[in-house]
């Protein structure tokens, strides 16, 4: 496999991570955003590959407190994961959840080794991120489930569990539709103020790519 960990291996991917490379196709189709809003109040995102956020509904980024003042070609939930501070605060169960993030990523490695988007990605976490660079020396066999239930410590809306569901969309490959529903009645109302704290967010800040 491409991204093996010798030192050799280290050395490119921090070359490559430096360097301007092809961006995949980051295009979402106009149903699927109608689709996103359809979706309201439930969060939900439509992810790369290499879960960069290429559209989301206001709940769905807004679930990630800070990552919607991020460079629109910055929003990644890798990136957000273990670059931003806020992250292990708003998941209770963050190893669990980087974990998961890391999975994704060798899942890539092991049908695209030499993915442009893949190797940019992950050299800049070997640098930046002693906690991805632990994690990334494992190899997992297995991607993740596609569903399951993540909890959420949110600054603005408090505790909540939410369900999510993944799946990838015909037509336009890399790309999966995550969507996240309560996993219990009480955490209705707070995934309904979390979708209009994003929608009043959203107001000033730049549009999806």
């Amino acid at each position: 496999m491409s991204l093996d960990h010798s030192g050799n291996e280290q050395e490119r991917l921090s070359v490559l991570a430096t360097r301007e490379v092809a961006e995949p196709n980051r295009v979402v189709r106009p149903a699927i955003k109608l689709m996103l809003e359809k979706l309201r109040p439930c969060p939900a995102y439509v992810l790369s590959r290499t879960l960069d956020v290429l559209a989301a509904n206001p709940g769905g980024l807004y679930l990630y407190p800070g990552v919607e003042s991020w460079p629109v070609q910055q929003r990644n939930l890798v990136r957000y994961a273990f670059l931003d501070p806020a992250a292990k605060e708003l998941l209770p169960d963050w190893e669990a959840c980087a974990r998961r993030c890391v999975a994704r990523l060798w899942a890539l490695a092991g049908t695209d080794p030499e993915a442009p988007d893949l190797l940019q990605l992950v050299g800049e976490l070997q640098i930046k991120s002693d906690d991805f660079a632990r994690l990334w020396q494992r190899y997992y066999a297995r991607p993740p489930h596609g569903r399951g239930i993540t909890h959420f410590r949110h600054s603005q809306v408090g505790d909540i569990a939410l369900e999510y569901q993944s799946m990838q969309l015909e037509g336009t490959p890399g790309h999966r539709l995550v969507a996240h529903n309560g996993a219990a009645a009480s955490d209705h109302d707070a995934m309904v103020l979390l979708d209009m704290l994003g929608a009043r967010n959203a107001s000033g800040r730049p549009g999806m790519s």
